[in-house]
């Protein structure tokens, strides 16, 4: 069994909270039972909200907040090991870097119990941050279940503080290769529209001029084929949830694959056979993080990795190109 800890406080009009910092509050609470420094880590992986929302340490509390706890203790086994396939391109003491291929799930969820990222790192590697909570050890970002590429995964709760830190203040550098429909005229852009979940269909997000959480995506070409496709190089500023393929879609040009956000059965159907060839290629959405780039938290220096494009989506651009 996950021995899994949540707490709940309310801060009312009497409390000696009023005022004081959160991280010194959580600290001075016997219920609470935790060091400063634990509280500290847990606010800033986001496992510690108020009225639901992240906030810093130094958050200063009012009356009526409603302050949620999530610790896992560590020395607990936060999730079943399995041994799951996928490429371990680096480790060390503080961090692991994997190449994620397509179709993996990066941790468990609704319909994930098994099989999962998670899974397999917990296989391969003895400990791993606890502070994204019992069914995410380690995990610091992440990607779609049908997009492949680099992960940095973090082994203690120091590092992924750390790393977490480096995400939220966009200091990560981020490159993707995607294949969309259509000819991108233009050399190279930028996509600047807030992202929110669509009301309507609540595992869909959606690109809108008002409303949402700022998103910013920039692109440039590399290859633009005969048959009405483009090939681009991608760095998303902002990490939202399926912020390339919504950024995409919105500028007319979804990419290949995409069932969600692109086209489906019905407009390939409708193509010449040449293109029906192509299908025969085009199994997920053709998106792949091929580089990742951070300060690691142990030796503070720049460090960047890269994967280039899996076989399927190297199958395909061969394709392509040949049939110009």
């Amino acid at each position: 069994m996950i021995d899994t800890r949540e707490k709940t406080v309310i801060v009312d009009r009497s409390s000696p909270a009023l005022d004081q910092r959160l991280d010194r509050f959580l600290s001075d609470n016997d219920k609470v039972d935790l060091s400063r420094a634990r509280i500290q880590s847990l606010i800033r992986a986001g496992a510690i909200t108020v009225n639901g929302e992240r906030k810093k340490p130094s958050y200063q509390l009012r009356s009526g907040d409603r302050i949620k706890i999530l610790s896992v203790p560590r020395q607990v086994v936060l999730a079943p090991s399995e041994d799951v396939e996928f490429d371990l391109l680096y480790e060390d003491n503080s961090i692991v870097v994997v190449n994620k291929p397509a179709g993996l799930v990066v941790h468990p969820s609704a319909g994930h119990n098994t099989g999962t990222l998670v899974h397999g790192l917990l296989h391969r590697c003895a400990d791993l941050s606890s502070l994204s909570g019992p069914t995410r050890p380690g995990i610091v970002h992440r990607l779609d279940k049908d997009t492949s590429g680099l992960l940095v995964v973090a082994k203690g709760d120091q590092a992924h503080t750390f790393l977490a830190d480096q995400f939220k203040r966009r200091a990560v550098k981020k490159q993707y290769l995607a294949l969309v429909h259509g000819y991108v005229e233009k050399d190279k852009g930028i996509v600047d529209l807030p992202i929110s979940r669509n009301p309507a269909k609540r595992t869909e997000m959606l690109a809108s001029l008002s409303g949402g959480r700022e998103a910013m995506t920039e692109w440039e070409v590399i290859s633009v084929f005969s048959l009405g496709f483009s090939l681009l190089r991608i760095s998303p500023h902002t990490g939202r949830t399926h912020q390339i393929r919504v950024h995409m879609a919105h500028m007319g040009f979804p990419i290949v694959g995409d069932v969600l956000y692109g086209y489906g059965k019905k407009w390939w159907n409708q193509q010449p056979s040449r293109l029906k060839e192509c299908r025969a290629l085009v199994k997920r959405q053709m998106l792949h993080a091929e580089l990742l780039g951070f300060l690691h938290p142990d030796s503070l220096k720049y460090v960047e990795f890269a994967a280039p494009a899996p076989m399927d989506m190297a199958c395909l651009l061969q394709w392509l190109n040949e049939n110009q």
